[in-house]
Order: structure tokens, then C-alpha cells, then sequence
């Protein structure tokens, strides 16, 4: 039986981090599928076909990885897409009392699919998509967190924000 397992999340942007998790989790299951979800409760930069196609480009080298998109519950796609695993990373103790609350529900919902937490790499614990897009619409270097491609769309994102005198959204880093 082919182990299939899929690794939710929004990834605006993909970066390292995710690179990383979704890597590691390649190497253990037979086909990974990268879930963008399209509806998060959060506000996003770039749209679903962008995240996309962002994900594609930086994961093009991992064989057994596609990405896709979907909207409702992960456990829903999950068992469309005939996966009993979900994979998600855990960088500090908040992420894991946040996937901990997820997995039993998801668990109450779908008892039959799995959660597998991968640990990130210790150099890149700092990494989030938050982080990382307030770092590059402030100018900051940003190659160390994600791939050429993902900095050149950030780069466009805060070139079309300064043209129509929008503000830098506050992630993170203010203060």
C-alpha cells in the first residue's frame, strides 16, 4: 500500500523551513502532497494560484511531492485525497499546544488519519511566513530564508504596496 500523507498549511510564503519539513517528510512517505489552504482566518499576501505556484518552483526537485490547494476541513481533503497521514512541523513549545489542540479535534473528526510531527532544524526555528514577509517588505536580507524565486515575488509584493502608498503590515519585529 502506497503511504500517502499530506502537509497542510497557508505557506505565504513557502520558505526554508517549510522546504525543509516538506523534504524530510518526502523522504519518509511514498507521495507527499503540499496542502495550501485557500481560506485561512489570517490575512494573506499573496493569493492561492501564487502560493502555488511559489510552493512548485521551490519543491520542483522533490520527486514525490505535488502541491495543491483546497479549502474546508484538512481532514476532508485528507480522505479525498486518500491520505492517512497528516504532517506538520513543530518549531517552539507554541506550535506544539497549537497542533496538539488540532490533532484532537482532528482525531474526534477522522480517527483514522494520523498525525506525524517533524521537529525543525535548529538553524531555522526562528523561520515563519510572518517573519519572513515583514522582514522582506522592510527591506531586510532575506536569502537565508527563502529561495530566489519566493525573494523576487516578495520583492514585486513590496514594490506594488510602495506604488499605491500602502502600508507595511506589522507581523512581527515593530518595537
Amino acid at each position: 500500500m502506497k503511504r500517502l500523507a499530506i502537509y497542510p498549511g497557508t505557506f505565504d510564503p513557502i520558505h526554508f523551513g517549510h522546504i525543509d519539513i516538506a523534504s524530510r517528510a518526502a523522504a519518509i512517505f511514498d507521495e507527499l502532497i503540499l496542502a495550501i489552504y485557500e481560506r485561512p482566518a489570517k490575512p494573506l499576501l499573496f493569493d492561492t494560484e501564487e502560493r502555488v505556484a511559489l510552493a512548485q518552483e521551490a519543491l520542483s526537485e522533490l520527486e514525490n511531492v505535488r502541491v495543491a490547494s483546497y479549502g474546508g476541513l484538512t481532514v476532508d481533503f485528507a480522505r479525498q485525497v486518500g491520505a492517512h497521514v497528516i504532517v506538520r512541523g513543530l518549531r517552539v513549545t507554541y506550535d506544539f499546544e497549537l497542533e496538539y489542540q488540532m490533532a484532537l479535534t482532528n482525531r474526534e473528526l477522522a480517527p483514522e488519519i494520523e498525525l506525524v510531527c517533524l521537529i525543525t532544524q535548529q538553524d531555522q526555528a526562528f523561520l515563519s511566513s510572518s517573519i519572513v514577509k515583514e522582514v522582506a517588505l522592510l527591506e531586510g536580507e532575506i536569502s537565508k530564508m527563502v529561495p530566489p524565486p519566493v525573494a523576487r515575488a516578495l520583492e514585486v509584493k513590496r514594490r506594488e504596496m510602495e506604488e499605491k502608498n500602502k502600508p507595511v503590515p506589522v507581523y512581527s519585529l515593530r518595537d
